[in-house]
């Protein structure tokens, strides 16, 4: 498996890691099939390490349609869009938050999966990128539509897991790098 890899490939130091990745597989709080593996997608997109990607990559697959992984990329595509905008309103005077953002953002209204998994994707991605304002509205529409507060809760774990994996693969590929002749 691939997410096994991933695991091999921590260091000793982060094995809090390895027990973490290993929990969220377990889906304690019955996230669907398409919800779980969706985030932890959505999440090594988001963390930008290009070993976390094909190996969650590889074994998402296994788990998703190619619709559901379309939307996964297109939730990462369009947040990481949104939360640069929306996260600047936030440090910018309150006339910034009137004008229109004029941004295309078409797959929110037609992600081609359940609306309640691109939301839930929606969230581990802002989660990752730091975006309150995305991250609220998002959370907003899985609440008001039913969600369970600990499913939520669960995509934030998965985002900061897999963020967590992305972090120290890079910091040690960087280190090798260092010392290598």
């Amino acid at each position: 498996m691939s997410i096994d890899v991933l695991k091999e490939k921590l260091p000793e130091y982060a094995k809090d890691l390895k027990l973490n990745l290993s929990t969220l597989l377990n889906n304690p709080e019955g996230l669907t099939e398409q919800q779980l593996w969706g985030g932890i997608l959505a999440a090594a997109l988001a963390g930008r390490n290009d070993e976390v990607i094909r190996q969650v990559h590889a074994e998402a697959s296994e788990h998703l349609d190619d619709a559901a992984i379309k939307a996964v990329k297109a939730a990462n595509a369009i947040m990481a869009m949104n939360n640069v905008y929306f996260r600047s309103l936030d440090k910018l005077p309150e006339v910034y938050r009137t004008l229109p953002a004029r941004l295309r953002m078409n797959v929110l209204v037609n992600p081609g999966v359940d609306k309640a998994d691109f939301e839930l994707w929606s969230v581990v991605v802002s989660a990752i990128n730091g975006c309150g304002y995305c991250l609220a509205g998002h959370e907003q529409k899985l609440a008001e539509g039913g969600m369970k507060r600990e499913s939520i809760q669960h995509a934030l774990r998965i985002g900061a897991i897999v963020q967590a994996i992305s972090a120290v693969l890079d910091a040690e590929a960087a280190i090798a790098a260092e010392s290598a002749p």
